[in-house]
């Protein structure tokens, strides 16, 4: 156990619970207040069936939706500092004559969101959903109080759309928050048996709000929805200015090179990273043992919960 405190100094953190794997030698600790929080999220996701109809839900301590809602869906695996920049911007779209032109409809509530999906049981999703979920949270708290989360048993749009109108009848107009790539696809007619009746169904519930990418501007996106097979779109579309600085950001290279893109992301995900070394590969010690610890760490952890709940 010495020997790994050398490699992972976070093992010694916490004091209030201890999970121990017996197979790896390694202790995993965790307070009283993180499993508490868990075990709130993972009973969320235990009643989001992504075979059910469309359904949403809100982790406690979101902002009840009604009246206004800018959704912004994503992996967030890892949150970046291009999200939060998107969820920021999207705070001022409220103060836009886009939105509208009345003081009294200017109220807007904000939500981060994530879909759950099935996960291959024979390799440990890296991070969990519930990290992920738990990571954005604290991120949220700190960097952007009074934003939301919420989690989607299905991950189509329109299907979140639906979820959206049915879980929360108080909302009035809702808006997703996507990045020029995902636009691109949406009208991308390749995705879909009858591409029209679908965006129609969509535009029905929702409206979209497009932050640049890459080398894609106002203009790009202008150009899109003037396609002749795109007019009749426009106007439920709209643009969200962002800041050069942001476009190329991206999660993949942060999962795929972690310690090249550290400045990518907040210093509460570099704490992450660090502490739980999910994007590590596994570690060969001396002796010729492999230690992959955020796998342990994560079957550590859903065996913790599973007590905490039998």
């Amino acid at each position: 156990m010495h020997r790994l405190l050398q490699y992972f100094p976070c093992l010694r953190q916490y004091r209030d619970a201890l999970c121990y794997n017996r197979i790896m030698d390694v202790s995993f600790h965790f307070t009283q207040q993180t499993i508490q929080r868990y075990k709130q999220v993972q009973a969320l996701l235990d009643q989001l069936d992504p075979e059910a109809e469309p359904r949403a839900l809100i982790v406690p301590g979101s902002p009840q939706p009604s009246g206004n809602i800018i959704v912004f869906p994503g992996s967030f695996n890892p949150p970046t500092n291009a999200h939060l920049a998107m969820l920021e911007q999207a705070q001022q779209f409220a103060y836009s004559p886009t939105f509208s032109s009345h003081q009294e409809d200017r109220d807007l509530l904000l939500y981060a969101a994530m879909s759950k999906r099935t996960t291959d049981k024979e390799n440990v999703e890296r991070p969990l959903l519930l990290d992920r979920i738990i990571l954005l949270d604290t991120l949220l708290r700190s960097r952007l109080p009074g934003t939301g989360i919420m989690l989607f048993n299905r991950g189509l749009y329109v299907e979140q759309a639906e979820a959206v109108r049915s879980s929360f009848p108080a909302v009035k107009r809702l808006f997703f928050l996507v990045g020029y790539d995902k636009i691109v696809q949406i009208l991308d007619p390749h995705y879909y048996e009858d591409r029209d009746a679908a965006l129609r169904t969509l535009f029905s519930m929702a409206e979209l709000l497009v932050a640049p990418r890459g080398t894609a501007d106002a203009d790009t996106l202008f150009n899109l929805l003037s396609q002749p097979h795109n007019r009749q779109f426009a106007p439920y579309i709209h643009l969200l200015p962002l800041s050069n600085a942001y476009r190329d950001i991206s999660s993949t290279r942060v999962r795929q090179h972690s310690a090249e893109h550290l400045q990518d992301v907040p210093e509460e995900v570099r704490r992450f990273i660090s502490e739980t070394h999910a994007y590590d590969p596994p570690m060969r010690l001396e002796d010729g043992t492999e230690i992959d610890y955020y796998e342990q760490r994560a079957r550590a952890l859903q065996a913790l919960l599973k007590n905490e709940t039998s």
